[in-house]
């Protein structure tokens, strides 16, 4: 493999989607990965270890998944892009330290490859169980993005976006895909470095004198400085004034967590990412992602050759929810069909969404598998009776 200066592997390549993530990692000019090995997601970083290096870069085996999701934020704090890997029991066990990353606005990347669950459950099988988890698994009010990809090509495209949106906001951003998808070999086009947009850190220009931590400019997202650099700040998950150093007053605490929230719910409409198809007059609408989406792309197909007006709506970000778009959409088709590789979990928002304005049907799967496309067709038959 020949790659340019940058890290990036440009050309036309046939990998799968672990290997595309950890590629896209690099185009983003992530150069710290801590990580433990866990299936399916360990493709990602036995890539990234063998990589890293030939551009300066490093990766690190931790104990275990607590350790690797506070490593990567010292390594953020430090100066360098970072991720983490993992699937559902590690997901789990790093709860506390997205909402550390999240409280301490520190931008860095959680990969979950998703696979059936609860518990050990089914390490290599699919599942889309840890949707709700990615949004709602730490303690507190907050608020994280979250991505979710359905090919390799996307794993690639998506991944840059996972780290740009954590450098533009100053968030935990979740990368949400799952093990048919991190371990589908399709062909994945990687552009040369000047045609890949990378946004960079948000470093402070204020003097050593001027700077404060936690003080934003009128966009609600603070300037950066990194540790050895001079600066003056503390880092701490406990609420914190504009300095940095806690402060245990209601006051604080409204004025800290209602900004962690505003800076990406202000911003939600203009960076949702979903793909719409034939919503303008259809009776029934498809609602999914990742892996699922595509096996209801045959389900569409299915219905429209039978002669049904079905529509399609992709979540390419789960998290903010595109509940503008449902709420725009509810007011003109009967009904939502939304398979999951799950028992019910981003149907709920759907349902939230549409207000009662459409039917809300779920698909349900607890996972091990992917649908038949059969099916959801036989859900969107029912919709339009």
């Amino acid at each position: 493999m020949k790659a340019d200066p940058r890290g990036v592997l440009t050309g036309t390549h046939f990998m799968d989607g672990d290997h595309a993530c950890c590629e896209g990692a690099l185009a983003a000019g992530a150069r710290f990965a801590a990580g433990y090995p866990i299936t399916p997601s360990t493709e990602v970083v036995e890539r990234f270890a063998a990589r890293v290096p030939v551009v300066g870069g490093s990766f690190i085996q931790m104990e275990d998944e607590l350790a690797a999701s506070i490593a990567l934020q010292g390594a953020v704090w430090g100066g360098a892009k970072s991720f983490t890997v993992t699937s559902g029991p590690g997901f789990s066990l790093m709860m506390e330290h997205i909402g550390y990353a999240a409280m301490t606005e520190t931008p860095c990347v959680f990969v979950d490859v998703q696979r059936g669950g609860p518990s050990t459950g089914l390490p290599t099988l699919p599942a889309q169980g840890d949707m709700m988890q990615a949004r709602w698994g730490s303690h507190g009010d907050y608020e994280i993005i979250a991505l979710c990809p359905n090919s390799p090509q996307e794993c690639f495209d998506l991944t840059v976006k996972a780290f740009n949106f954590a450098e533009e906001f100053r968030v935990p951003v979740m990368f949400m895909m799952d093990e048919v998808v991190g371990h589908m070999t399709e062909k994945v086009v990687i552009p040369p470095a000047d045609q890949i947009e990378v946004v960079p850190r948000k470093h402070t220009r204020k003097t050593v004198e001027e700077y404060l931590p936690y003080a934003t400019n009128g966009d609600m997202v603070p300037e950066m400085a990194h540790a050895g650099e001079g600066y003056k700040f503390h880092v701490t998950g406990l609420t914190h004034d504009e300095r940095g150093y806690p402060n245990m007053t209601p006051q604080t605490q409204q004025k800290l967590v209602t900004r962690l929230q505003n800076k990406i719910r202000s911003a939600a409409d203009r960076i949702a990412m979903f793909e719409e198809e034939a919503t303008e007059n259809a009776d029934v609408i498809v609602v999914s992602y990742g892996i699922t989406s595509r096996v209801a792309q045959r389900a569409i197909d299915m219905a429209r050759e039978r002669g049904l007006k079905v529509g399609k709506l992709r979540l390419i970000m789960a998290w903010p929810f595109p509940e503008t778009k449902i709420r725009e959409l509810a007011g003109r088709t009967k009904a939502f069909v939304v398979p999951e590789l799950n028992l019910g979990q981003m149907v709920r928002e759907v349902e939230r969404a549409a207000a009662g304005r459409a039917k809300t049907i779920l698909v349900p799967h607890a996972g091990g598998s992917v649908h038949h496309p059969e099916e959801i067709l036989a859900a969107i038959q029912e919709a339009v009776r």
